[in-house]
């Protein structure tokens, strides 16, 4: 190869990175609904119930249940199906969802401000999400098991240690993955949703007039009788559309179609019988308003259903639980946090992960929020905020991607992001009065976690302009010293952040050891703005001489780094890798903030030093070999 250019090596022996695996249609329908939709399903247990009994009750007649009711179904069809549907989803990035997905799709389009701004937004987007991703196993489980004070009241001192013990279980279990208990997510919540639908029409027969809810005019009754409670039930009636993130965030694991297929054809159907069953419930006895989910079954069906509902929100969690590990590990990625330890919890699945300190920290979150607020209907009063954070945030990302990449016939991008604008900001204003009640409690956690997120990937920042002004060019270095160093037989690689200049590392060991290896490797792990990359694009190398190689691997933000693995093919270029005669070399700064640099205060420098302190060593997160392994220290001030 020449020593002037720059070739990227096809993987030939090289296993490539696991791709998602190509079900069924109905296999994926299947999955969608039991991963996708939990979150979303498990609203009718207290939606409706918050809406008359919440912090700011409504009377329990004709005018407020249908109004209600026709705000939920108007909610659904503009978020759920009309924004995330029919819009969201077809924005895949190679066929993946999510904030960081739609940031990293959008990002390339724009110029270096609008990218910064895109930046903050897609950064509070995440911050967001750990908010939501605490209050769902929360108000989920404790709603489920508050079921049984309508079997038999006596029972209510039970339902806070029942709810805790069934938290604790399910936190405990995820060390052991998702793979075995996955398989059953779809038959248990396709019951679910059955049930739902059965409910809701047995009921509905009774007053078949709640079907004139899909009328409008109702809604804008309501907020003509009385705007003000109207208003503040919009904050109540939000609770139904909870988790319509998760349709675009879950899109790469079973496809756009899956979801939406099964959100047209069964979930959405679903869930509005059961809404319509409730209010016809309540249009008929007013007082199972204290409960109008479970009131509907008949007296022998209660506790059945009460187990059904509580393995919904087991599912449900679960899913949320996984989507943060997902969340955490992009965020890795793309440079927003420091490694944290990742377990593979299967050999056949990359994206089944399992992250000790994410699992622990949630876990402790959710018991704080279940032992502080004690009710579901308090708990209520702090969830939704966080995500309607987050669905204003990917509102303002789609007007970026409809002008700016999509390029939209300019009145239909502003037609289309108009509507999803009024009805988010609506949906907002109506949730800011939740913020005294409790709902300061998730924006307090996305505001710690958008700082950490913001400290690390500025601090990162700082480190790296630090340490290219210190680096020697690689040319001059090999032309300086490499001729006049012993060399030893074997392969040295040395980890680099930047892809120019020599390593910290390289110098240290040099300066210490006083000799090389006959082949150096300076290795640099590049993260792309893309979830996958292909295995022709994997590896990068370029021969410097005198037996230097700088080498890139290339992947996207979902993939898991092995270096090992991807680093082989080199070896058909005659450098060996033999596995006892090739040693990887670290480099680990231990930063001093010793005084405020640009754009970054002393406290912001003093957290990312304990941040890269605690950070998880990268010997284990790019899978090297312990025993072939030397770190070697950096004190760097700045």
């Amino acid at each position: 190869m020449s020593h002037s250019t720059s070739a990227r090596v096809r993987a030939a022996n090289q296993a490539p990175s696991p791709q998602p695996q190509k079900d069924s249609f109905p296999v994926l329908m299947l999955g969608a609904i039991g991963v996708v939709f939990g979150d979303i399903g498990t609203s009718p247990l207290y939606a409706m119930k918050e809406s008359f009994i919440g912090p700011h009750p409504l009377a329990v007649d004709r005018v407020h249940i249908f109004g209600v009711l026709s705000l939920v179904f108007w909610s659904l069809m503009l978020i759920v199906t009309v924004k995330y549907v029919f819009v969201a989803m077809r924005a895949d990035n190679r066929g993946e969802g999510g904030s960081f997905a739609l940031l990293a799709l959008i990002s390339s389009h724009l110029d270096d401000r609008r990218k910064a701004l895109l930046m903050v937004l897609g950064v509070a987007a995440a911050a967001l999400f750990y908010g939501d991703a605490m209050l769902t196993p929360a108000i989920s489980v404790l709603s489920a098991v508050e079921g049984l004070t309508i079997v038999e009241a006596r029972l209510e001192p039970l339902v806070l240690p029942i709810a805790v013990l069934i938290l604790l279980g399910l936190f405990f279990i995820q060390s052991r993955g998702t793979a075995k208990v996955g398989a059953l997510f779809g038959p248990i919540v396709l019951v679910y949703f059955g049930t739902l639908a059965t409910l809701g029409v047995v009921n509905i027969a009774a007053r078949p007039e709640i079907l004139a809810i899909f009328n409008p005019v109702w809604a804008l009754e309501f907020f003509q009788k009385d705007p003000r409670l109207a208003f503040l039930a919009m904050g109540s009636v939000f609770l139904a559309v909870t988790g319509a993130e998760t349709l675009y965030a879950d899109m790469g694991h079973f496809g756009r179609k899956a979801i939406g297929a099964s959100w047209l054809v069964l979930v959405f159907p679903c869930l509005m019988l059961n809404y319509m069953g409730q209010g016809a419930l309540l249009l008929a006895n007013p007082a199972a308003v204290e409960n109008p989910f479970y009131l509907m079954a008949p007296d022998w069906a209660r506790l059945p259903l009460i187990i059904l509902a509580t393995l919904a929100t087991i599912i449900a969690s679960q899913a949320v639980i996984s989507g943060a590990f997902s969340v955490t590990h992009q965020a890795i990625q793309l440079g927003f946090l420091p490694r944290f330890k990742i377990l593979h919890t299967s050999e056949k699945s990359a994206g089944q992960i399992y992250m000790p300190a994410i699992n622990w920290g949630l876990l402790v979150m959710v018991l704080v929020l279940v032992l502080g607020f004690q009710e579901s209907t308090r708990l209520a009063s702090a969830y939704g905020i966080s995500v309607v954070g987050t669905m204003l945030i990917t509102t303002a990302m789609l007007a970026f991607l409809l002008f700016k990449v999509w390029r939209w016939k300019p009145w239909a991008a502003a037609a289309t992001i108009g509507l999803f604008a009024l009805v988010d900001v609506s949906f907002f204003l109506s949730n800011i009065a939740k913020i005294a009640d409790g709902g300061w409690v998730p924006l307090l956690v996305a505001g710690v976690i958008f700082t950490v997120l913001t400290t690390w990937a500025k601090g990162r920042s700082v480190l790296r302009h630090h340490l290219l002004a210190d680096a020697i060019p690689l040319e001059v270095f090999v032309k300086s010293t490499a001729a006049s160093v012993h060399r030893v037989k074997g392969t040295s690689v040395f980890l680099s952040a930047a892809r120019e200049g020599v390593p910290a590392a390289l110098l240290h060991n040099l300066k210490h050891n006083q000799v090389l290896h006959e082949n150096v490797v300076l290795l640099t792990v590049a993260v792309e703005e893309t979830p996958r990359v292909e295995a022709e694009k994997r590896l990068e190398m370029r021969s410097v001489g005198h037996g230097f190689t700088r080498v890139i691997l290339h992947y996207g933000f979902t993939e898991e780094i092995d270096i090992p693995r991807d680093l082989a093919p080199i070896s058909q270029h005659g450098i060996g890798l033999e596995p006892m005669r090739t040693s990887y070399f670290l480099g680990r700064q231990k930063l001093i903030a010793a005084k405020e640099v640009a754009g970054m205060a002393l406290w912001r420098e003093h957290l990312f030093a304990w941040l890269l302190k605690v950070s998880e060593s990268a010997m284990d997160y790019y899978r090297l070999p312990a025993n072939r392994v030397v770190e070697l220290g950096s004190q760097l001030r700045i």
